[in-house]
């Protein structure tokens, strides 16, 4: 059972840090409203299937939702090259301002 890994608190936490409700989460991955609670309450846990859509849903890895891996990570599909470059140059400037 996931119960050891917080499943069901970390998709929690997604989905209220994306504004989501139950039912609008559930019909995003074509689910009730019931399965979200669910597996909120950590009463039933999702096939592989339905936590690859949470996961592409919050832009997260499947490690991440079932508390395996706890690096954040950013989604920079849909961004040139040129953009993540950026991006990057931005996260490691302020990794350094945040070590001082």
């Amino acid at each position: 059972m996931m119960e050891s890994i917080n499943f069901g608190k970390i998709l929690k936490e997604l989905r209220l840090k994306a504004g989501l409700t139950q039912k609008e989460l559930a019909a995003q991955i074509g689910i009730t409203k019931s399965v979200i609670s669910f597996y909120e309450l950590q009463e039933r846990v999702p096939s592989p299937a339905v936590l690859v859509k949470l996961a592409a849903t919050f832009h997260v890895s499947t490690d991440y939702l079932l508390g395996i891996d706890q690096i954040k990570r950013l989604d920079v599909s849909g961004l040139t090259e040129d953009d993540i470059k950026v991006v990057s140059l931005m996260i490691d400037t302020l990794r350094q301002k945040n070590q001082t």
